[in-house]
């Protein structure tokens, strides 16, 4: 009795944990996402599901452009990463511990204090634009922040250890051998990455998309320090409809519709990967 139970019981803190702040959460946040009011007379459960579509058309705009900044910069985060995670599997050596503590060192300053940091980089007469502005590489009126551009680069560099860490663990899964009796069937460098070594790498490369599509779609703070008003993602129209405008309806309705789009292109890409691919990615 006591060997079936031990299973359990080691999973029963994580569950209980999980419960009370995750599944919780969002059952609360359902009930409120289908109510009617206002912070002052309070809401009241309708089953108003007009929130929804309201809410979906209403900001339709920020949704498809949250969706692209997310692929776009997960897309960018994948050539990024790659090469980086490939050349510390393979060409490390004996100083791979050290390598990916030089990617996961941003992590040691906060995420807001990196953004700013960015802010500052790109402004107009910062380090990096005045220099070339004297110099007369770039007209004076050039600019990058406030842009999509910059929303997109800060999105990946924050992101990015996210995707290098899941492809270096399926890179450094591939048995060398394999790659030697590659060459060994007079398989070109060419053939045998793209034969061998990417698809041993692409459960890594599923793993790292859902670690950074899922956070860029959803992030805020990119968004508020480095765009303007037009690259508002759905992140900060939550944000707003919560803390300033205190639609706790609509904030909730976008929040469950973002998590349904999220969903369903993640389903999708996994059914395009592969179940088997996705499988190992998961439990990898």
């Amino acid at each position: 009795m006591r060997r079936k139970l031990a299973p359990y019981l080691l999973v029963l803190p994580g569950g209980l944990w999980l419960v009370l702040f995750l599944v919780v959460p969002l059952v609360f946040m359902a009930s409120v996402s289908t109510q009617e009011g206002d912070v002052v007379y309070g809401f009241a459960q309708t089953f108003h599901f007009a929130n929804y579509t309201d809410a979906l058309a209403r900001y339709q705009t920020q949704f498809l452009r949250s969706v692209g900044y997310g692929l776009v910069g997960t897309l960018a985060a994948i050539a990024l990463a790659y090469p980086v995670a490939y050349w510390i599997a393979f060409k490390g050596g004996a100083r791979k511990s050290t390598y990916l503590l030089l990617v996961l060192l941003p992590f040691f300053v906060s995420f807001v204090l990196r953004t700013v940091s960015w802010k500052f980089l790109l402004a107009d007469d910062g380090i990096l634009l005045q220099p070339l502005k004297d110099a007369g590489l770039l007209p004076e009126d050039f600019h990058v922040l406030a842009t999509s551009a910059a929303v997109i680069c800060g999105l990946v560099y924050n992101y990015l250890p996210f995707m290098v860490l899941p492809i270096y663990v399926a890179l450094e899964r591939v048995d060398p051998r394999v790659v030697e009796a590659a060459y060994d069937l007079y398989a070109g460098p060419r053939e045998s990455f793209t034969k061998i070594v990417l698809p041993l790498s692409l459960p890594g490369v599923f793993a790292g998309v859902l670690m950074t599509f899922v956070p860029m779609t959803s992030d805020y703070v990119n968004a508020a320090i480095l765009g303007g008003p037009s690259n508002t993602m759905i992140g900060n129209i939550i944000q707003t409809e919560y803390l300033t405008n205190n639609n706790y309806p609509v904030g909730a309705a976008l929040s469950f519709t973002l998590m349904a789009v999220m969903l369903a292109g993640i389903f999708v890409y996994a059914r395009a990967l592969g179940t088997e691919n996705v499988l190992e990615a998961a439990a990898r």
